[in-house]
């Protein structure tokens, strides 16, 4: 098996702002045809920022998809004049005011593979210091800080249903617990 499926047309439904929406007709391993709805997106970022004290630095922030407040690490979607890192210190900045040192790159995820290329890049850091919140004219968000084991309670109690969060969240504990056990912390 090969488990490839070869693109033989494109057509394009949506363009948006965010998002690109294509219907494509594939071929299959096996010679049979078959449909695609795919979304396009320039894909995002996700920072799980250490204070001093051990807590990750979070946002709640109205997400109108679900009609709710949503808590989250700080995250946003990719610019495309700058790496996934760079946008991830300026989503950082922007959403909290905090200035990260340390920056540990934890993989990336890919939330919706069934019909979106999104990709979202996860990463670690150790704020250095603060400096005033920069957000966006429509964006509106506060700033909490949760102890990292809380965090950790909170997703294993589906309090925080964001993939990305989840996974940056576990990720993190999982680096911090094996940084400190093999005393290189």
């Amino acid at each position: 098996m090969k488990l490839f499926e070869k693109t033989l047309e494109t057509k394009s439904i949506f363009d948006g702002n965010v998002i690109h929406v294509t219907h494509d007709t594939v071929e299959l391993e096996n010679g049979e045809k078959a449909m695609r709805e795919v979304v396009g997106h320039p894909g995002g970022v996700c920072v799980a920022a250490l204070t001093q004290n051990n807590e990750l630095l979070f946002v709640r922030q109205f997400r109108y998809p679900y009609k709710e407040v949503v808590l989250e690490l700080p995250a946003g979607k990719l610019e495309k004049c700058q790496t996934p890192l760079e946008n991830g210190k300026r989503e950082l900045l922007e959403e909290t005011g905090a200035i990260g040192r340390e920056y540990i790159s934890l993989g990336k995820l890919y939330p919706s593979p069934g019909y979106c290329g999104e990709i979202i890049h996860l990463y670690f850091c150790r704020i250095d210091r603060y400096e005033q919140q920069q957000l966006d004219e429509d964006e509106f968000v506060t700033v909490e800080r949760i102890p990292v084991d809380k965090a950790v309670e909170m997703v294993l109690n589906n309090e925080i249903p964001d993939a990305k969060t989840q996974v940056a969240i576990l990720k993190t504990a999982f680096f911090l617990k094996k940084t400190t056990d093999g005393g290189h912390e």
